[in-house]
């Protein structure tokens, strides 16, 4: 038996994307112009960068509800810091971005590593804490647009060959992150920690080390997006991109990443998010209910949900019937 050259998740899923397209398109066909669709991928970058971490979390077994507290408290953090020094350039604050969050996402590694609380409890702890510390920090006040510098608000907006930075610092990721889980150790040990750990375990991987690594990530991610959100919104608050966390879960799922982990692409987790991308922007068009909005995500969740269990099932029948063959 040939092996599938082309993923069928990634297929059925851009499949799905480009009849959606055409379906909005025939209402108003000025939605697949070029320059919306540029806008439409723009909008979905930072669901597309915090869907990269979560990818690689959710592929060791584990989930990362933090992300939007993440993502809130270092853009509060960074605006804060440019009210303050106004002058510090992009690149300092950059760096300031991905060493916060990746200290957040670090500690939510080393609570999964060393003291074995599930994920889900560390994740649901430290999103809470996050966001209390920027109620703290900021006294429940706004950052607001007229208190940002130019440079500050201007760098996810410069356009560079017809892209805003924000969807190149996005292609960047996918870029980066389809690297190191195709050619890496790291994406290597991702995928076998996720697919059998105590497989792994014998194979000389470190599982804990792992995960860790994948918070890291995941944090680093949310560090980056969190200062990229405020600059391209100019507004920083306690509850910035609340709920957002769910979002980033659901992009992961519709987009193939198997939440028993080991199963997922960097390909399935950008057209996860694009979906949902384009559904956001798609539906207000066409006069469709935001309530609507939240019950097409829900449903292509469960869809993907049931395609994965039927796809494990099929591997599972397909392993038993070469182990009775011999016999």
């Amino acid at each position: 038996m040939l092996p599938r050259l082309i993923p069928v998740r990634e297929t059925v899923l851009a499949a799905a994307i480009l009849l959606l397209l055409i379906l909005v398109a025939s209402r108003f066909s000025g939605f697949v112009a070029p320059a919306n669709l540029v806008n439409v991928f723009n909008d979905t970058a930072p669901l597309i960068i915090l869907a990269l971490g979560q990818m690689v979390v959710i592929m060791t077994r584990c989930i990362d509800l933090s992300v939007a507290a993440n993502l809130a408290l270092t853009g509060m953090v960074v605006a804060m810091i440019n009210v303050a020094m106004p002058d510090l350039p992009i690149p300092v604050i950059l760096a300031i971005a991905v060493l916060l969050g990746s200290v957040m996402g670090a500690i939510n590694g080393m609570l999964v590593w060393k003291l074995a609380i599930p994920p889900i409890v560390v994740t649901l702890g430290t999103m809470t804490i996050f966001r209390g510390i920027i109620f703290l920090i900021s006294d429940g006040k706004w950052v607001n647009s007229h208190e940002m510098s130019a440079a500050f608000t201007g760098f996810p907006r410069a356009v560079v060959l017809g892209l805003p930075m924000m969807s190149w610092v996005a292609i960047a990721a996918v870029a980066l992150f389809g690297v190191m889980m195709a050619r890496t150790p790291l994406g290597r040990s991702i995928i076998a920690v996720g697919g059998n750990p105590h497989a792994a375990v014998y194979t000389g991987i470190n599982v804990g080390k792992t995960q860790f690594i994948a918070f890291l990530l995941s944090g680093a991610l949310a560090g980056l997006t969190g200062y990229l959100w405020v600059a391209r919104y100019a507004v920083a608050y306690v509850d910035i991109a609340g709920g957002f966390e769910l979002e980033v879960v659901a992009a992961c799922v519709i987009g193939g990443i198997s939440i028993a982990g080991g199963i997922g692409s960097v390909g399935g987790a950008v057209l996860g998010a694009l979906f949902l991308g384009v559904v956001k922007n798609a539906m207000p068009v066409v006069n469709i209910s935001p309530f609507w909005q939240l019950a097409i995500s829900g449903s292509a969740i469960l869809i993907a949900v049931a395609f994965n269990v039927r796809a494990g099932r099929s591997k599972g029948r397909i392993i038993l019937k070469r182990a009775e063959a011999p016999s």
